[in-house]
């Protein structure tokens, strides 16, 4: 289940420093449909760690078929999610996952640095 992201340094000593970061089954499953109805060839879920949310950061979810040079690129049953650097240093040890429940469907991520989240999961405080 886990699929590594190398970071390229740690606090410039330029020693590689390793942060998992996984994906479950059900996440890249969940991501493959998706992606079916996508136009882009080689479409993949974007995770990033925005500002904002009632707890000060808050996750945001794209699909895209565009890649940066320096994305993290994770990759599951096919499926492949992309996280940009700055982003990975807030979900560093976190699980990626997709749950449909009584509140909804959505992609759900648990974060061990999280000292604190909303209600609805989408906002978090390091």
């Amino acid at each position: 289940m886990a699929t590594l992201a190398v970071d390229e340094g740690a606090a410039g000593t330029g020693a590689a420093v390793v942060r998992a970061v996984t994906v479950t089954e059900r996440a890249a499953k969940r991501i493959l449909e998706i992606a079916a109805g996508e136009t882009a060839r080689d479409a993949a879920l974007r995770v990033s760690v925005e500002g904002g949310g009632c707890s000060g950061f808050q996750y945001k979810f794209d699909m895209t078929g565009e890649r940066a040079p320096d994305d993290i690129v994770l990759e599951r049953a096919g499926a492949t999610v992309l996280i940009d650097p700055v982003s990975l240093q807030y979900m560093a040890g976190s699980e990626i996952d997709f749950v449909d429940d009584l509140i909804g469907a959505s992609f759900k991520i648990r974060n061990p640095n999280a000292t604190a989240s909303c209600g609805c999961g989408t906002s978090f405080t390091v």
